[in-house]
């Protein structure tokens, strides 16, 4: 189809939240603009980059679930990677040239035991190649110039690092992760540990705070679905809140949080304060905001129709 015939496809205004399975080589901004025609939906975003040489869960808001996003990017991390071992590359992963070489493979005794050094709260370097502004410059824009941007050390949280299966060559890892973790780092740091080299070779990601492998929907699938099986599998914007209290609204309230006006909340089990809920009627979503004093304050208005 035509970039003509495109632009005068009808958009329409759907909300909610795909779970996208996002294959292998493609760029997660290019999914995003795959989907958003698919839906023919007149805004979409996603909630947390993946390489394009990763697969996995991208969640991909459409419409007034973009006010959400915030809440998916913050959430835990799963990822199943690969180390290859014996060489560094220049980006971390198998995207890179090689840059450093080692004849040292690591047993499988001694990388269990260097697990625990990067679990908990860790300090760690962002690879060269990343999204981090150095300077105003995207760190990857410099890299790519022949640059060697000055990376600032970052603390980052690791849950959980498990070894799934040890190799010669390579070695299968899953970790649970905060926001902001580097898995190439992560790779990289633990070959230094074990006296080696190495870098990602395979990488996927298994959850993003509530969406996870099993909620995931592969683009293919997606294409070959009729449009009202595509809208089916659509996920409610609520599904993006699900770490937030909800509180029940009457459609009177809904009516004047709506308009941006508090509502004083009645009833025995009424809250008193809370610092970040979202307000809701009949299972949608109307705004998000906080309590004090009894009354629900709405900071964002969402039109969940």
């Amino acid at each position: 189809m035509t970039g003509e015939n495109q632009q005068k496809r009808p958009k329409r205004d759907i909300s909610g939240w795909l779970v996208l399975n996002k294959p292998f080589d493609v760029a997660s901004t290019e999914a995003v603009g795959k989907v958003r025609w698919l839906y023919a939906a007149k805004k979409a975003g996603h909630a947390g980059t993946l390489d394009p040489l990763a697969t996995g869960v991208l969640p991909i808001a459409l419409g007034e679930a973009t006010k959400t996003v915030p809440y998916i990017q913050d959430g835990t991390k799963v990822y199943q990677f690969t180390v290859s071992w014996g060489a560094a590359t220049s980006t971390d992963d198998r995207e890179g040239e090689v840059v450093a070489t080692s004849d040292v493979r690591p047993e499988e005794v001694a990388v269990l035991a260097a697990l625990p050094r990067f679990t908990g709260e860790i300090i760690q370097v962002p690879p060269a190649f990343s999204a981090i502004r150095i300077g105003g410059e995207r760190a990857y824009d410099l890299a790519r110039a022949g640059e060697k941007p000055d990376m600032p050390p970052r603390q980052v949280v690791i849950d959980r690092f498990d070894l799934i299966e040890h190799g010669t060559e390579e070695s299968r890892f899953e970790v649970e992760c905060a926001k902001g973790t580097y898995v190439r780092a992560l790779a990289r740091d633990l070959a230094e540990a074990l006296g080696t080299k190495g870098h990602v070779s395979a990488l996927h990601r298994a959850r993003v705070g509530p969406f996870s492998d099993t909620m995931a929907t592969g683009l293919a699938d997606l294409e070959a679905m009729d449009p009202e099986t595509r809208d089916a599998t659509l996920k409610p914007i609520a599904a993006g809140l699900e770490g937030l209290a909800e509180i029940a609204l009457t459609a009177d309230q809904a009516a004047r949080v709506r308009l941006g006006n508090p509502v004083l909340l009645t009833g025995a089990s009424a809250p008193l304060a809370i610092n970040e809920c979202y307000a809701g009627l009949r299972g949608k979503v109307v705004a998000i905001g906080y309590i004090e004093k009894g009354q629900f304050h709405p900071s964002r208005i969402v039109f969940d129709a």
